[in-house]
């Protein structure tokens, strides 16, 4: 039985940087991922507010840069799918579909992920007109028209947020009122350039490479519409904003969450000694690949301190 210093859950930027701080530490760690390394930032095909990314940097190449460098300090790499653990001892207990693994710390970065849209097509133009992130893709439809997916305080935000860009954002919500909170629909009631497509699902996404047609249907007359780029744009932006799903079920019971997101303090600490949290599966306002960097380094030294204690 190996009993590692830290073992790192997942191989996004948060896992990543964890794994390059632990590394050159000199701790003894593992990283486990059960796919390929990156998480949500794999999809997204340009990246431009990561400080110091090469010009026409994606979230591929970055990653790809990000894994290469943590290699290079000697960390145990497993692909594997962690599917219940044991935090009541010394040594934690990670059971997974292939090992077990033992660890005196644990770094858990398992991400969240965007509940999809729904629609035919919607994974196909992820990154190539179909988005879940304002912030890191809203510059890309400068002058642009956008579509945004969803009614709650995040979707409405978010259109207000992307009206900075876009020429025109409409909200499409599938029932006929929002269920944002009154203050922000106000803003939104007065931007205008919002308009607004009552009762409506998404059915279809479509395009040649990029996104170029969208399908939708009112859940009242039953009606379908196709929405097509204007032929001068080529195509146009499509942002699902209907909730998160977070990476947490076998942490349910253990570790203190909040709507399935991991309770930490500053220091990336959950309320068991030992456990921290980093990146988006964790409580936080910002989810972005620098603040996922940041708190992986955080916790690394963190889970340092802890061991050498």
């Amino acid at each position: 039985m190996k009993i590692y210093d830290v073992v790192i859950i997942g191989g996004g930027p948060a896992g990543l940087s964890a794994g390059l701080y632990a590394g050159r530490a000199r701790l003894n760690a593992l990283l486990i991922e059960k796919e390929k390394d990156g998480g949500q930032i794999v999809i997204t095909s340009e990246i431009e507010n990561y400080p110091g990314c090469l010009p026409e940097e994606s979230g591929s190449s970055l990653v790809k840069r990000m894994s290469k460098q943590v290699e290079t300090f000697g960390i145990e790499r497993a692909a594997d799918c962690v599917e219940s653990v044991d935090f009541t001892k010394n040594v934690k207990v990670l059971h997974g579909k292939k090992n077990d693994y033992y660890a005196k710390t644990v770094i858990i970065a398992t991400g969240a992920f965007p509940r999809p849209i729904g629609c035919e097509g919607e994974k196909d133009y992820i990154g190539k007109g179909v988005s879940y992130c304002a912030t890191c893709d809203g510059n890309f439809f400068e002058d642009f028209e956008i579509y945004v997916v969803g009614g709650g305080d995040t979707a409405v935000e978010e259109a207000i947020y992307l009206t900075k860009f876009g020429r025109k954002v409409t909200i499409i919500h599938r029932r006929d009122e929002l269920r944002a909170a009154k203050s922000i629909q106000e803003k939104a009631f007065k931007n205008k350039k919002i308009e607004f497509m009552w009762d409506t699902v998404v059915k279809e996404i479509g395009g040649d490479g990029m996104v170029q047609s969208m399908t939708v249907e009112n859940l009242k007359s039953g009606e379908k519409k196709e929405i097509v780029a204007d032929e001068e744009d080529g195509t146009f932006g499509v942002f699902g904003f209907i909730g998160y799903l977070p990476q947490s079920k076998c942490f349910e019971g253990i570790l203190d969450l909040e709507y399935g997101y991991i309770k930490t303090n500053e220091n990336m600490e959950t309320n068991i000694p030992g456990v921290y949290a980093v990146g988006d599966i964790r409580v936080k306002e910002l989810r972005q690949v620098v603040t996922a960097c940041a708190d992986g380094a955080i916790a690394a030294v963190m889970a340092e301190k802890y061991v050498s204690e």
